[in-house]
């Protein structure tokens, strides 16, 4: 007969991988509320821009362009086809054994932007002038204001380091498979697919996209900068200085 701790060794065995995999999702550590603040603020305010660039239909980030077109074409809303598509690439991410892409940042991208988008779409069709977002100056001017606070809540959120969303993990992945080729070809080749399938599907070249893709790599660095200083005070300084 199991003894009682025959059952606790059991139980201790099943807890322990459990322990390590939150562990490793969560990447607890210094500074980990004053980042797991950051990156939900970010990603709220992700949502929230880029409720703005849907319907200024001006362009977005691939992923965004992409689908948006497919949940048209499927007849779902951006958030939930938005989610069913990163939940297969976190399947995706999680065979391949790279969990150290994951991390709380990951589980709030993929579950709250699209529909914090969703949600603005749905308020701001019936408490704005549709002319905002049809009719210029107000249109262009609208557009450089959300795609620079779009920009900048993406910098936050990649550079509190508290994991990529699947969509960004799945190219990191395959430049680790293919060593030949250096990561920015694999990452450009990665967008540049899903911006032909967001096109396939219906949509408008995006020239949003490509302002995006040239103004995040600068302003990931700005932000990086001030978010060291933030976190680590004049340790921070010290060390860029």
């Amino acid at each position: 007969m199991p003894t009682v701790l025959a059952y606790q060794e059991k139980e201790t065995s099943i807890m322990n991988p459990l322990k390590k995999l939150v562990i490793d999702v969560l990447k607890p550590g210094p500074d980990f509320a004053k980042r797991a603040v950051i990156v939900a603020c970010a990603v709220f305010s992700q949502g929230f821009f880029l409720s703005f660039l849907i319907l200024l239909n001006l362009g977005t980030d691939p992923c965004t362009f992409m689908n948006v077109n497919l949940a048209r074409v499927f007849q779902l809303s951006f958030g939930t086809w938005q989610l069913i598509l990163q939940a297969l690439l976190m399947l995706f991410v999680v065979c391949a054994s790279r969990l150290r892409y994951i991390g709380l940042g990951t589980l709030l991208n993929m579950t709250l932007i699209g529909y914090v988008a969703d949600f603005f779409l749905y308020l701001w069709g019936r408490v704005l002038p549709q002319s905002w977002f049809t009719l210029y100056p107000a249109k262009a001017l609208l557009f450089a204001v959300t795609l620079l606070g779009f920009v900048v809540s993406a910098a936050f959120y990649m550079n509190a380091e508290m994991g990529v969303s699947p969509y960004d993990a799945t190219p990191m992945i395959f430049s680790s498979w293919l060593p030949k080729f250096p990561f920015i070809a694999v990452r450009m080749f990665w967008d540049y697919l899903v911006v032909v399938i967001g096109l396939l599907a219906g949509g408008k070249p995006p020239i949003g996209t490509l302002i995006m893709c040239v103004a995040l790599g600068p302003v990931i660095n700005l932000i990086g900068r001030l978010m060291r200083r933030v976190l680590h005070g004049s340790k921070a300084a010290a060390i860029e200085a």
